[in-house]
Parts: structure tokens; C-alpha cells; sequence
């Protein structure tokens, strides 16, 4: 679905994926729902949407939203970098199995989601429209109004 601002329609879908470091997964698989809720209370602060969303046995998959003020490296950086703290802080044991601040493995795999043909034709159409609004508004309002 698009969403708006004043004068924008926006459509930013990225598919989204991620490892714990050295794909620790008895680890990883023990505070999996942890990160979860970790990884979607994350998201709603900075305003991105989970689509979809799949704690997989040695990775994380998400489909998101992402508005177009924010990039996605910058919001990859924060994710990481934050819900790494956040795990820690809740479980303290890990620091030695991990090492300090470094639960997730460097780097992440993004692609884009598309437009598809009928959504950009259904734009075009509303563009087109929204033109000739505006246009027929400032014709009338060049038209001298004494004159018939």
C-alpha cells in the first residue's frame, strides 16, 4: 500500500536479511522470540513498517517499509547496532560467548520490492487527473470574471 506526505506518494519495500555472528544458532535459537519482540519494538520507533517478518533457525528475514527520509544503511546500522545492545542487556551471559556489542554478523543481504506495471498506470491516471484540477482552477482564475 502507498503511503503519503503532503505532496508524495511513497512505496519504499525492501526485503531484508541478516545473520547472528559465526551463525550461533543454539544461542540465537534460545532468545528467538526475544529478539522478535526486540527487533518490531525497534521498527515502530523509527516508523518502519514489518510486512512480513521470519526468525529463521540461523537468520532473520524481514520485508519492510522504510520511509524515504531514512536510508536503508542508516536504518540497518541502527537495528543492529541497538538491538545488539538490547539483547545484551537482557541477557548479560552472552558478552562471553559473543563478545562485547558484537551479536550480529557484519554486513546484510537488501533488495528492493517494485512497483507493479497496474499500480504506476493507477498513478499516472491520478497524476493526470490531479493536473487537470489544478489546471482548470488556474485557468478560472485568469479569466477576467467580468467579462461572459
Amino acid at each position: 500500500m502507498d503511503k503519503s506526505l503532503a505532496h508524495t506518494k511513497w512505496m519504499c519495500k525492501y526485503h531484508i536479511v541478516f545473520t547472528p555472528k559465526y551463525r550461533r544458532q543454539v544461542i540465537y535459537k534460545q532468545i528467538k522470540s526475544d529478539i522478535t519482540q526486540i527487533i518490531k519494538e525497534l521498527c515502530k520507533y523509527k516508523g518502519v513498517e514489518i510486512i512480513e517478518g521470519h526468525a529463521m533457525p540461523d537468520h532473520i528475514h524481514l520485508l519492510v517499509s522504510i520511509p524515504p527520509k531514512m536510508s536503508v544503511s542508516s536504518f540497518m546500522g541502527y537495528l543492529k547496532g541497538k538491538s545488539a545492545m538490547m539483547i545484551f542487556d537482557r541477557h548479560a551471559n552472552l558478552k562471553y560467548k559473543f563478545g562485547n556489542r558484537h551479536f550480529w554478523a557484519t554486513g546484510y543481504y537488501v533488495s528492493t520490492v517494485g512497483l507493479n506495471e497496474a499500480t504506476i498506470a493507477k498513478y499516472v491516471r491520478e497524476q493526470e487527473l490531479h493536473d487537470q484540477i489544478n489546471d482548470k482552477v488556474s485557468v478560472k482564475e485568469l479569466e477576467d470574471p467580468f467579462r461572459g
